[in-house]
This record gives structure tokens, sequence and C-alpha cells, in this order.
């Protein structure tokens, strides 16, 4: 039996390769940073470790939306470090370049420790198997080879995100609190032209990955994962009004379950 390559040795190479186009980050409230702020940006730059920082190995670009809301959906850059062969850990920002803002974070497990979480815990979790398969899920820069690899192991996982700079809007600063995310499941759900931006954006192709794929094997999506298919919406209330989507007292009206086939 062939074995497979551990995550670290997908993931390591892939920030010596090219990114692909610039993603520019939207508008931020403030000033322009002074002279004597950029000094001392540079000065701690140089003088300072930051090992959390220099872990960050892989660059992925896909898509989210707010869970409850498919309607909100938007691009997610995720910068991400592998803790251990079973859980790695993304920033996610608003585009890849370096004024880009975090927006939130992903948590990814592999799918024998999603098995053993609580039953409340896997509402909040979500599979990538369409993800990977649909080619939506993208490493730009990466060899063919080393993508590929790097899905086989990805449509094994489950991803927990939560956002805190809401993407995709004109917040110019993180107004309201945190909305759990989800992934695509099936054909339909996301909005097309967003994908075909980002990939004339980043050089990319979702239609020839997705076809490129076709063989990864898909396994079957763990019991408890995607709660929204079943009207099980995790949200948190914000008093803020900031965001007035959805609720878990309203799930099943706003849940927008397809049940639609994965990607082959």
């Amino acid at each position: 039996m062939r074995r497979s390559p551990t995550l670290a040795a997908v993931l390591l190479p892939a920030l010596a390769a090219c990114g692909g186009g610039d993603t520019p980050g939207a508008d931020t409230a403030g000033r322009e940073q002074r002279p004597g702020t950029r000094l001392l940006a540079a000065g701690a730059d140089t003088l300072q470790d930051k090992p959390p920082i220099d872990a960050i190995s892989t660059y992925l670009d896909g898509f989210h939306f707010q869970s409850g809301d498919m309607d909100t959906q938007m691009e997610a850059h995720h910068y991400c470090s592998v803790l251990n062969e079973d859980v790695i850990q993304c920033v996610i920002h608003d585009g890849n370049v370096a004024g880009a803002r975090i927006i939130g974070l992903e948590y990814v497990i592999d799918e024998r420790l999603f098995a053993a979480l609580p039953e409340a815990e896997k509402d909040l979790w979500h599979s990538h198997v369409f993800e990977v398969k649909s080619g939506q899920l993208v490493a730009p820069g990466l060899p063919g080879a080393a993508e590929r690899a790097l899905m086989e192991k990805l449509v094994r996982t489950y991803g927990k995100t939560w956002h805190t700079w809401h993407g995709g809007s004109d917040q110019a600063l993180p107004l309201g609190v945190p909305q759990l995310m989800m992934g695509f499941t099936a054909d339909g759900q996301v909005d097309e032209t967003m994908v075909v931006a980002r990939d004339e954006r980043l050089g990319v192709d979702s239609r020839e990955r997705r076809e490129a794929r076709r063989d990864i094997e898909a396994p079957p999506i763990a019991p408890g994962a995607d709660a929204w298919q079943q009207g099980r919406v995790v949200q948190l209330a914000d008093p803020t009004g900031q965001h007035g989507g959805a609720q878990a007292a309203d799930a099943e009206t706003r849940s927008h379950a397809t049940g639609g086939p994965q990607a082959d």
C-alpha cells in the first residue's frame, strides 16, 4: 500500500511557491502611518523573534458563507500552520497583500478527531469534501502534484471557522460579534461570479481543478458535520445590530439547506 505523505511534507514547501495574483484588502478606518510608527515597526521586525508567524507554511484560498445566511458569502485567504499530523490552524485575511486585514480563524482537524467530538460541538464544524472536489479550494502557486497531495489530505478534514471582521462588506472596522462560517456542500450554492473573479485574479481555473480531482476519493461526510443542512444553525446573537441574519432560533427558515449532490 502506498503511504500517504505527512501533512508537514505536503504543506511546508507551499509558501516557497508563487502565490498568484495580488488581492488587496478592503479599506480600513484610521490615519496613514507616521514615519515614527513605521520606524518602530521596522525595528521590532528586525529585533524580535516571531516563531508562530514563521510557522505559517501554506496559503489556501476558498469561500465561506455565514451559518444560516447563505446570501452572506465571501472569499477567504487562509495562511496556515501545521500543529501536528491531524490539526492545522489558519489565520484568514481578506486579501493576500501586506495590508490585508485579518478577518477570522479556521481550525482544521482530521476525520478521526472530528468523530470523537461531543455531538453538540460537531454542529460548529463543516466538511471539506465539496470544497476540494469542486475545485473551489485552491493553493495558489503550488505545483499540481503538490496541490493534489494537499487536497487528498484536506478532503478528509473538518473546519471550524469564525469571522471577526466581516470581509466582503464595507466595514472599515471589525464591528459586531464573531460569526460562525460554513463551507459550501453542493453546486448552485456559491456565487459563481465571485469564483470567476477569484480565478481570474489569482490565475487559477476551478473547473480544471474540479476535473483533475475527479478521482480523489470522496469519503462519506461524518454525521454531525454541516449541521445547517439539517436546520441546526449555531450563531451568536449580535446586540450591536451589525448582523441581522442567522440566529439559531429561526434556523429552519434560514438554513437554506439544499441537500444537493457532492461534486464529482
